[in-house]
């Protein structure tokens, strides 16, 4: 069934108006002028075909028209309100879904998360392990972090210095350690399906691994930065405006990039 079109606003201003019975002490509720209260009185009586309010020597009165449906009308408000109460209660939820390489979530995500949630325990995580751009509603995504030279068409924010840096042994032999994105080419002495295990395979002695500089941030002893390599390329969490604006997105954003 086709929905009528409904004049919401001169419908709140019909309720206020009737509540009152003044013009101008609805002006004062809605914070617009009596003059205005009018006119969407006349356009909502113009609309609906019927006259809502009549002048006596006692003061506005309501018709038997506008009085039969301002009960019905009052419930619809009260149901609008209770709607807005049920959609914002969905944003109370305090479960976060994250999107992230699974070498990133591994060396320096998943600390930082799991520090976080110590700050309140009904904290949720649901990591998704992705390098490829997602659907942010099929996923059902609040947040995603790529590697990239910026947000893209999302709301974002970089994570640490954009960049490369090269990883090596003091004793290990000049080749590198491949990985699919990395920097350069040619020479590889190993191939691997991502900077975290090139990470690895370098603490071992295959050769050396250029990584994101932000992958250097942890735990790579005995491994020391033997280069850097300058790129636009640098993590990003990025998402929608709509789940950029989310106050439990706001919160973790702020501790990630604190």
């Amino acid at each position: 069934m086709k929905r009528t079109h409904l004049p919401l606003n001169a419908l709140r201003v019909l309720d206020a108006a009737a509540r009152h019975l003044s013009f101008t002490r609805a002006a004062d509720e809605l914070a617009v002028t009596p003059a205005a209260v009018g006119q969407q009185v006349r356009a909502l009586e113009d609309t609906l075909g019927v006259v809502l309010f009549k002048r006596t020597a006692k003061g506005l009165e309501l018709t038997p028209e506008a009085a039969a449906g301002l009960g019905a009308l009052r419930d619809g408000f009260l149901h609008f309100e209770e709607a807005v109460r049920a959609i914002q209660a969905g944003q109370t939820s305090k479960t976060l879904t994250i999107a992230a390489p699974r070498d990133l979530t591994a060396r320096w995500l998943g600390r930082r998360l799991a520090a976080y949630g110590r700050t309140d325990p009904e904290l949720r995580f649901v990591l998704i392990a992705s390098d490829d751009e997602l659907d942010f509603t099929q996923a059902n995504l609040d947040l995603a972090i790529r590697l990239a030279d910026g947000p893209g068409e999302h709301e974002g924010v970089a994570l640490g210095h954009r960049g490369y840096v090269t990883l090596a042994l003091p004793d290990a032999p000049a080749q590198a350690i491949a990985w699919p994105g990395q920097p350069g080419e040619g020479g590889a002495a190993m191939t691997v399906a991502d900077a975290g295990l090139a990470i690895d395979a370098a603490r071992e002695g295959f050769g050396r691994a250029t990584v994101p500089a932000l992958l250097a941030e942890g735990d790579i002893a005995p491994l020391a930065v033997v280069d850097s390599v300058p790129s636009l390329l640098g993590y990003w969490l990025i998402a929608p405006v709509p789940q950029w604006r989310q106050r439990k997105v706001k919160a973790l954003v702020a501790a990630l990039v604190e």
